[in-house]
């Protein structure tokens, strides 16, 4: 069953096609690569996806609903969450209240003030951030500071979560650990779409590869596909392999 379906997307900005008549969808307990080029349209996909950019045709629908034109607190109210490609931490407040905050957008828990200890611990602990609620963002290491994003992600209770560079900055261990994180959250039912430009780190974590070139839809398959494709070689790789 599809959870997400994205048909004949076209984002204009004036005169500029970002995204041409992109369709794709992710079926339920996916994790789906998004790839391409520097400027090939993911981020600008994401937007879309999350209500921040208008569509300039197509649709997008969510377990068979329509949030085409659905703002982004009504789009992350249904259940979809994204890992911004930026870590944007609010400094002047602990890692439990940068989490708490993003408890509000849900208009159940907004009733009560916000997500209780108990809970915000949980959302830290899902990825193993629960040593550092007390600390200050900019205390932390990278790797923690984008853990956090994810970890403000999942204060909303994504069904879907989209997550654009979760491992940007990081080195090896860190992506294997974080992949392995990111995989847990398949094991509870959560299904993803992972923009990512670590070709390493992304392929062994994704079922299946979807990629953009210029704004258009490029190739879908197998990361062991993908990486064997002529035209993905050519447009993304230039001839150099994954």
């Amino acid at each position: 069953m599809s959870v997400l379906e994205v048909e004949h997307l076209t984002k204009k900005f004036g005169g500029l096609v970002a995204v041409d008549d992109f369709s794709f969808e992710v079926d339920e307990g996916e994790i789906v690569g998004l790839i391409g080029p520097n400027g090939s349209g993911k981020s600008t996909v994401f937007n879309c996806i999350m209500g921040i950019y208008g569509v300039t045709a197509g649709s997008i629908r969510f377990n068979g609903t329509d949030i085409t034109d659905d703002s982004t607190h009504q789009v992350v109210n249904k259940g979809l969450s994204r890992v911004s490609q930026e870590s944007n931490p609010i400094d002047s407040m602990s890692v439990a209240g940068n989490i708490k905050l993003f408890t509000l957008p849900n208009s159940i828990v907004s009733l009560r003030g916000g997500a209780s200890q108990a809970e915000i611990y949980d959302y830290a602990s899902r990825i193993d951030i629960e040593d550092d609620l007390q600390e200050m963002p900019d205390e932390l290491p990278h790797a923690d500071v984008r853990r956090l994003e994810i970890a403000k992600a999942l204060a909303t209770e994504p069904e879907l979560m989209l997550l654009d560079e979760p491992f940007a900055g990081m080195n090896q261990a860190e992506i294997g650990e974080l992949a392995a994180q990111i995989e847990r959250f398949r094991e509870e039912g959560m299904t993803m779409v992972v923009v990512d430009h670590n070709m390493g780190g992304l392929m062994e974590l994704v079922d299946r590869v979807v990629v953009l070139n210029n704004g258009d839809f490029l190739a879908s398959g197998t990361p062991e596909e993908i990486a064997e494709d002529d035209a993905v070689q050519e447009a993304y790789l230039a001839g150099e392999g994954l």
